[in-house]
């Protein structure tokens, strides 16, 4: 294809690349997608971050569907799209992975926490609410079971919450700083499996175009974005990337 050809030259010549994806990433290892018909929130209706706070009925439900996997965001295993995208990190063409995912897949495949950069958080793992201790799902789900208690924090004792960003809850101020300072110094700037429809993570592509770098995006779908990008590709994430990075076909 002649699209994956210009594709392969601009991750070739690029020196500074910032990777972001979305769900379409993650869809090929079987991780369903929040918006579209059939996803997520078409099954069942988000819980807000105001609600989980002011409500224990919601916080035994929040917990409820964490602790049995029923939103379907943990448990899968990387696929071709995230190792092609671990095997630019470490050739050093990436500067940040900038992800809308909570799935923890990107460190799955082998990139180093320091260059994912979560703009929604991460669904593998809990968080206090107050001191930001760090609380691993398997030990609050063992005692969530035995005693039918909703967690609460080992250290200071308010409310834990799974480290995602639920609606209503304000975006992590220091991954957007990180987010930001990543796509104004790069060279390239390549979508991976993003609707480009939520901001305002939808906003880092067009900063980047702005400041110089080119625009590529890769996605099944049309974006409310391709005009602006140097290059779209419509096609499958790990099959394309595993031609062109993995030099598998």
């Amino acid at each position: 294809m002649s699209h994956r050809k210009d594709l392969a030259r601009l991750i070739e010549g690029a020196r500074n690349m910032v990777v972001f994806t979305g769900a379409g990433i993650s869809t090929e290892s079987g991780i369903p997608d929040f918006r579209s018909p059939g996803g997520v929130w078409s099954q069942m209706k988000p819980i807000y971050f105001q609600d989980f706070v002011a409500s224990e009925e919601k916080r035994r439900e929040s917990w409820t569907r964490a602790f049995t996997g029923r939103a379907g965001w943990t448990g899968r295993e990387p696929n071709a799209g995230h190792h092609a995208v671990a095997r630019l990190v470490e050739q050093g063409r990436v500067s940040a992975v900038i992800t809308q995912n909570v799935d923890n897949l990107h460190q799955a495949s082998g990139v180093p926490d320091d260059k994912v950069i979560e703009l929604h958080g991460n669904a593998s793992y809990a968080t206090c609410l107050s001191c930001g201790l760090r609380h691993e799902l398997p030990q609050l789900k063992h005692e969530f079971e035995m005693t039918g208690d909703i967690p609460t924090c080992y250290e200071c004792g308010e409310l834990v919450k799974t480290a995602t960003i639920s609606f209503g809850q304000p975006m992590p101020e220091t991954q957007m700083r990180r987010a930001t300072a990543a796509t104004l110094s790069c060279d390239l700037f390549l979508v991976l499996g993003s609707s480009l429809v939520v901001y305002p993570a939808a906003e880092f592509p067009l900063l980047a175009k702005r400041r110089g770098a080119a625009l590529a995006i890769l996605n099944r779908e049309p974006t409310d974005q391709d005009e602006a990008a140097d290059l779209v590709v419509h096609d499958e994430i790990g099959p394309t990337l595993s031609e062109i990075i993995l030099g598998d076909s």
